[in-house]
């Protein structure tokens, strides 16, 4: 059950990390939509290991595979069943954590979940999982692309060292991939790539926050009680692997403000809706889109795979010196931020064709 997410718009993920292959199955989404394999494969391509010193050395071309739902360049409304083969596995490096868990790593808790977990590599727990996630939110993109929602992520903060908030209105993806760790604020990005080096250098690793820009989403999408688009967001982003925090608009900051500054004034738009001068809310009240950008901040916690020697105890409860071997990212961001946005369209692709059902009666 908890391997499919969505209500109209419904995605099932499959496979393991040194499994044959991994992949999604994506049902509900209309009829007639155009797509082909390469719509999916720009974004895998952002998300794939080996791209630079920044990230895993693991060589894995990623290139997907449609096997149905779609014929001529156009969804046929059927089930999209997309596949992508696993290449450079090295089930060797990881003989030695089997008698281990290793420290902060799902191993010990899906243990005692299932009783077995998977021989190497993570199983469903690894990262290698949001290849799944990140073709079927390529599908979303293209759905919300014909209601002119737009999603762009960015890595904000590496560590201590944050960049400066982009401009909602403007930032593209082309300016997020100019730079390795894909901070669109030159400055802010050397700075971050530095300190992954430095941390790859020492055998350790380190975590951040990606931001999120949602925009063109018009008011009205999301329920007021329990489906509310923030928490649906929230959900969606606190099921990515090494995600520990989610905030909209103000997050956090916001309780240190009182309401008279917190508040966001309306004014009248030249189209006759109604806009707010601040976006404070992060485009989200009482649940519902209010039609200014969303925006949304997602915290990663450091790789906990990590091949510096760690002090911990086996299955048995016997102290070990634990050292990791095997090609772990020194720093998740960079290949996070696609995964965030294919998680961000999701769950507007699913809010969009609700409303439009909800529009219907």
């Amino acid at each position: 059950m908890s391997n499919t997410f969505g209500q109209i718009f419904r995605v099932t993920t499959f496979g393991e990390s040194h499994g044959t292959a991994v992949g999604a199955v994506v049902d509900g989404c209309p009829a007639g939509l155009p797509l082909t394999a390469d719509d999916i494969q720009r974004q895998l391509d952002r998300r794939r290991p080996g791209q630079s010193q920044l990230t895993t050395a693991r060589q894995e071309a990623d290139r997907v595979t449609l096997l149905s739902g779609v014929e001529r360049g156009l969804t046929l409304g059927t089930p999209i069943a997309l596949s992508v083969a696993n290449a450079d596995t090295r089930p060797a490096d990881y003989a030695a954590l089997a008698a281990a868990p290793r420290p902060s790593h799902a191993d010990y808790a899906l243990r005692m979940k299932y009783g077995r977990q998977a021989a190497s590599g993570g199983g469903r727990a690894s990262a290698r999982e949001t290849i799944g996630r990140v073709a079927a939110g390529a599908i979303a993109g293209q759905l919300l692309a014909r209601f002119g929602v737009e999603i762009v992520a960015y890595v904000q903060a590496v560590g201590t060292i944050e960049g400066p908030e982009a401009d909602p209105l403007t930032l593209t993806r082309e300016m997020v991939d100019r730079t390795a760790i894909r901070c669109p604020d030159p400055d802010a990005a050397a700075r971050m790539e530095a300190e992954v080096l430095d941390a790859r250098a020492a055998d350790d690793s380190v975590g951040g926050v990606v931001a999120c820009i949602c925009r063109g989403v018009p008011p009205g999408w999301g329920e007021p009680v329990f489906d509310k688009l923030d928490a649906l967001l929230a959900h969606a982003m606190l099921s990515i692997p090494a995600v520990k925090g989610f905030e909209v608009g103000s997050g956090f900051s916001g309780t240190r403000m009182r309401g008279s500054v917190h508040n966001d004034a309306f004014y009248r738009r030249p189209d006759g809706r109604l806009g707010t001068v601040t976006n404070r809310s992060g485009g989200i009240q009482g649940g519902v889109s209010n039609g200014e950008p969303l925006l949304l901040r997602v915290a990663f916690k450091p790789t906990p795979t990590i091949g510096k020697a760690q002090e911990t105890v086996n299955y048995e409860g016997q102290p070990i010196r634990l050292e990791a071997k095997g090609r772990h990212d020194p720093c998740v961001l960079p290949r996070a931020v696609p995964v965030v946005e294919a998680m961000a369209a999701l769950v507007l692709a699913d809010a969009a064709l609700m409303q439009r059902a909800i529009a219907g009666l």
